[in-house]
């Protein structure tokens, strides 16, 4: 399963759900203000560290760019492009986005 992810942890509860309910293995993409959540600043706070070490966690390079963020993402999250969001996408048929 893909989880998807766009609110900043500090906007709303939408990423503590995620992390609370995927499973071990599953994949994450944080976009637009998710992004924020995947800085060494919020990592801590928002749980996504210790998920680091059991989903796959992604970022969308886009947004991870025009938030200054690019280059200060945590060990263990990967940015993808638009082609990689299309790509895990078809990798998981089954997704949820969180609101």
């Amino acid at each position: 399963m893909l989880h998807i992810v766009n609110k900043s942890p500090a906007q709303t509860t939408a990423l503590a759900s995620c992390l609370r309910l995927a499973k071990d293995g599953q994949a994450l993409l944080l976009t637009e203000d998710a992004v924020l959540a995947a800085t060494p600043a919020l990592a801590a706070s928002s749980g996504l560290a210790a998920a680091a070490r059991r989903l796959k966690v992604f970022v969308l390079q886009p947004d991870a760019e025009a938030r200054g963020m690019a280059g200060r993402l945590i060990d263990g999250v990967k940015a993808v492009g638009y082609d990689g969001f299309v790509d895990l996408v078809a990798e998981h048929p089954t997704n949820q986005t969180w609101l």
